[in-house]
C-alpha cells in the first residue's frame, strides 16, 4: 500500500512516498558549497607551499641555539665554536632582562665559551697578578675574543676594542647562556657567598644589580630544578598514571551506558537536594533573624553602618538575615515554579538523555572517534608550530655598527664585517665594531614575514575548526541514523559511523569549511584584540581601554553564538544534505520554535555531564591520592618513591577530567542530534500509518503520542493472539 513520506522529499532524494526500508539520513545527495570547497583545497595547497618556502629559508637553530656576535651558532660542528656550546656576555649589567638576552638584543659583545666563569675577577686584577702567575691570564683569556693574547694591552684600549670583559662573575649555564649563580642564604641574595663585587671600573657593586640585569633568572633556575624532580616523578610513576587514566576511561564508558537507568534519578536527587538545602537556608536565616530580636544595635540598617571590611559586622544585623531569607525564598519559589510549569520539558530532556545512552550503546564505535579528531588536531598543531618556527628563523645574519661614542652617526646602521675594517666608519667612530644583531633581510619575502605569520595563524584556526566540524557532522550522521530507524536496533544501517564520515567528506567538505571559516575569522579577530589589549595595558587612555573591552566582550559572545549555530547546522547537514546557510537557517528557526525545550534540555544536559565529569575525576583522584600517599595497605609496597606526590596525582585528575570530557562530548553531540531529530519528528509526523513517529516509546508516552498500526501488522497481531 502506497503511503506518504514521513520526511520531506529532499530528505530521501526521491519521489514523495513512504519508504519502509528507510535506514537513516539521506543517501542520495549532492555536493554542497562547492566554491568554498575549492577555495579550501587551494588554501591547503598554499599552506603546504608556505611551509615549504619557510622550510627552505628558515633554520630553527637560530631560535633554539644561541648565536655569538659574529653570527655563528654556539656548538655548531665544523666551526671554531664546535666545542663551545654556551653563550657568554661581556657585561651582563648592560642587559635589561632575560627576554632581551634570549632574543640576542643585549648591547654587549657575546662569545661562545666551553664553560661559564666560576669566580669573581676583573681585567685589572688579572694584569696585576699574571706576571707572577701565568694561570691568571690562561683562565681569563678563555672569555676573551678568539686570537687575543696580549694581557699587557692597556685596559682602556681593551674596553674600546672589546677584546676582553672588564669583569667576570661566577655563573652557571641556563638555556645555553651564562647567568650569575644566584643563591639566597638566610634571606640575603649572594653570588659565590658574596653580596658585592668589583665591576672592573674601580667601583664596588651589589649583587642586586646583577639580579636586576638578569631579572627573573633566579626563579627560572629554581623552576629548572623543580622541573628535573617532576621529570623524575613522571619517569617512576608513568605506569600507575596510565592505570589511573584507563580506570577513568572505563568509568566514563560505564557512566554513559548507565545513564539510561540513572539520568532521572541523578537529576531529581540533586534538584530535591537543592530544594532541601535552600529550604534549610531559609529556616536558618529566620532563626538568626528571630534570635537577634531585642539585642542591642541589631536593628541598625546596613546603610547606617556603611561599608565594612569585616563581614562579621553585617551578621549582627537583623536586616542582613532578613535580606538573605527573602533572597533564598525567591530562589526557592523560582525553582519550584520552574519544575511545576516545565516538568514535561524536564521529563523530555531526561528521556532524551536516556535515549542518548541507548544510541551510544548501539553504536559503540562513536566513543572512539575522538581519537581520530585528536590525531588530526595534533597534526594541525605540529604543522603550524613547525611552520611558525621556520618563518621566525628565516633570514640571513644582519650586522650593525656598535659604537661606544654617543655621537656616532653610524650607530645601528647595517654593515659588512668583511669590509668594515676598510671603511671610513672606523676612522670617524674610533672603537666601533660591526657585530651581529639579528636574523632578517630586506627582500620581498623577508618584508612580509609578519604577514605570513598571520596567514599561518588564520589557516591553522581554519583547519582546527574544520577538524572539529568534521567530527561533529560525522557523529551527528551516525546518531541520526539511529533515530530515524523505525525499529531499533534492527533498522540501524551497517557501519553508521564510517558511512557518515564518508558522506561528510565526499559531499559536505565545502559546507564544513564554510562554517569553520566564519568561526576562524571571529577567533582571529579575538586574538588580535587580545594582542592589542596586552600592548595597551600601560596606556592611560580610558576610552580606548573601554572600547577595547567592549569589542572583546562582543566578539566573545559572537564566537559562542557561532559555535552553537555551527553545531546545529552540521546536524542538519548530516540529515538533509543541504548547504551550510540553508542548514543553519533551518536549525535556527527550528530551535526558535522550540526555545523553551532548547533551554531546558541544554541546562539539564550541561548539569548532568558536568556532574559526571566531577564524579569521575573526583573518584579517580581520591583513589590516586590514597595510592600515592601510601594509604592503601594492600599495595603499599608498589608505590614508587616520589619527590612530589601531587605531580602524578594532578596528572591523573586532569587526565581523568579530559578523558571524561572527550567521552561526554560524544554524548552531548548524541543528545543534541536526537533532540533536533525529535523536533523534526514532531513537526513532520502525526503518528498515522503514512507518517509514523520515529521517537522512542518513552518520549511518545510523555507527549501522549501513539503510532497507528498498519493493517498487515494488525492481522499479524491477531494471528499471534490466536
Amino acid at each position: 500500500m502506497a503511503r506518504k513520506s514521513a520526511i520531506p522529499p529532499s530528505y530521501y532524494g526521491e519521489p514523495h512516498k513512504f519508504d519502509p526500508t528507510f535506514r537513516g539520513p539521506v543517501r542520495h545527495r549532492g555536493c554542497t558549497d562547492v566554491l568554498c570547497c575549492v577555495i579550501f583545497v587551494i588554501i591547503i595547497l598554499g599552506y603546504i607551499v608556505l611551509g615549504t618556502v619557510a622550510w627552505m629559508h628558515g633554520d630553527p637553530r637560530k631560535v633554539v641555539y644561541p648565536t655569538d656576535s659574529y653570527g655563528q651558532f654556539c656548538g655548531q660542528q665544523g666551526t671554531p665554536n664546535a666545542k663551545k656550546c654556551i653563550l657568554f656576555y661581556f657585561n651582563i649589567l648592560q642587559c635589561a632582562n632575560p627576554t632581551v638576552l634570549i632574543n640576542l638584543q643585549c648591547p654587549t659583545t657575546q662569545l661562545c665559551v666551553s664553560k661559564c666563569p666560576d669566580r669573581f675577577a676583573t681585567y685589572i686584577d688579572m694584569q696585576r697578578h699574571y706576571r707572577r702567575n701565568k694561570s691568571y691570564w690562561e683562565y681569563y683569556k678563555q672569555f676573551c675574543k678568539q686570537g687575543f693574547n696580549n694581557p699587557d694591552k692597556a685596559f682602556s684600549q681593551v674596553l674600546r676594542d672589546e677584546d676582553c670583559p672588564s669583569m667576570i662573575v661566577p655563573s652557571r649555564p641556563f638555556l645555553q647562556r651564562c647567568f650569575p649563580d644566584f643563591i639566597t642564604r638566610n634571606g640575603t641574595l649572594t653570588v659565590a657567598n658574596q653580596t658585592s663585587f668589583k665591576d672592573g671600573h674601580g667601583e664596588i657593586r651589589s649583587v642586586v644589580d646583577l639580579r636586576d640585569a638578569a631579572n627573573g633568572i633566579t626563579s627560572l633556575l629554581d623552576a629548572k630544578e623543580v622541573g628535573v624532580k617532576i621529570f623524575e616523578d613522571y619517569a617512576s610513576s608513568w605506569f600507575w598514571i596510565l592505570i589511573g587514566l584507563v580506570i577513568s576511561m572505563l568509568v566514563s564508558l560505564i557512566f554513559i551506558l548507565l545513564l539510561r537507568f540513572t539520568a532521572g534519578v541523578l537529576f531529581w536527587m540533586v534538584i530535591f537536594g537543592v530544594i532541601a538545602a535552600v529550604g534549610y537556608g531559609i529556616w536558618h536565616c529566620y532563626w538568626e533573624y528571630s534570635s537577634l530580636q531585642g539585642k542591642p544595635d541589631s536593628d541598625i540598617t546596613i546603610s547606617d553602618i556603611g561599608f565594612q571590611t569585616d563581614f562579621r559586622v553585617y551578621l549582627q544585623l537583623r536586616q542582613t538575615w532578613f535580606i538573605f531569607m527573602i533572597s533564598l525564598a525567591v530562589i526557592e519559589a523560582i525553582v519550584i515554579l520552574v519544575l511545576i510549569f516545565l516538568r514535561n520539558r524536564v521529563r523530555i530532556a531526561i528521556a532524551l538523555l536516556k535515549e542518548g545512552s541507548k544510541a551510544i550503546g548501539c553504536i559503540m564505535t562513536t566513543l572512539f572517534y575522538p581519537i581520530i579528531t585528536f590525531l588530526l588536531l595534533a597534526l594541525c598543531i605540529a604543522y603550524w608550530a613547525v611552520t611558525a618556527v621556520f618563518l621566525a628563523s628565516s633570514g640571513d645574519a644582519v650586522y650593525k655598527v656598535m659604537s661606544t661614542l654617543p655621537n656616532c652617526k653610524y650607530t645601528n646602521l647595517t654593515c659588512d664585517p668583511e669590509t668594515f675594517s676598510q671603511s671610513n666608519v672606523t676612522k670617524l667612530c674610533p672603537g666601533s665594531q660591526c657585530t651581529f644583531a639579528f636574523y632578517g633581510g630586506e627582500s620581498l619575502y623577508h618584508s612580509y614575514i609578519f604577514v605570513l605569520q598571520l596567514c599561518n595563524l588564520l589557516v591553522f584556526l581554519w583547519l582546527v575548526n574544520f577538524t572539529i566540524a568534521l567530527g561533529q557532522c560525522t557523529l551527528a550522521g551516525a546518531f541520526a541514523s539511529y533515530y530515524w530507524a523505525l525499529r531499533k536496533p534492527a533498522d540501524i544501517p551497517a557501519y553508521p559511523l564510517g558511512s557518515s564520515f564518508g558522506r561528510a567528506l565526499r559531499y559536505h567538505t565545502g559546507s564544513l569549511a564554510f562554517g569553520a571559516l566564519i568561526l576562524s575569522v571571529v577567533q582571529f579577530i579575538r586574538i588580535i584584540l587580545e594582542y592589542l589589549d596586552h600592548k595597551l595595558k600601560g596606556a592611560h587612555n580610558a576610552f580606548t581601554r573601554f572600547l577595547l573591552c567592549c569589542l572583546k566582550c562582543c566578539f566573545w559572545c559572537l564566537e559562542h553564538f557561532i559555535k552553537f549555530m555551527n553545531r546545529n547546522a552540521y546536524i542538519m547537514i548530516s540529515i538533509y544534505g543541504k548547504n551550510f546557510c540553508a542548514s543553519a537557517r533551518d536549525a535556527f528557526f527550528l530551535l526558535m520554535r522550540n526555545v523553551m525545550r532548547v533551554a531546558v534540555l541544554d541546562k539539564v544536559t550541561d548539569f548532568l555531564l558536568f556532574l559526571g565529569k566531577l564524579l569521575i575525576s573526583g573518584s579517580v583522584g581520591v583513589l590516586a591520592f590514597f595510592f600515592f600517599t601510601r594509604q592503601i595497605p594492600v599495595i603499599q609496597e608498589e608505590v614508587p618513591s616520589l619527590n612530589y606526590y601531587w605531580v602524578p596525582l594532578l596528572t591523573v585528575i586532569f587526565g581523568s577530567y579530559m578523558i571524561a570530557h572527550g567521552f561526554f562530548n560524544v554524548y552531548a553531540m548524541c543528545v543534541d542530534t536526537l533532540f533536533l531529530c525529535f523536533l523534526l519528528d514532531l513537526e513532520k509526523n502525526d503518528g498515522s500509518v503514512s507518517r509514523p513517529y520515529y521517537m522512542a516509546s518513552s518520549l511518545r508516552d510523555i507527549l501522549n503520542k501513539r503510532n497507528r498500526k498498519r493493517p498487515d501488522e494488525k492481522k499479524k497481531g491477531r494471528k499471534q493472539k490466536k
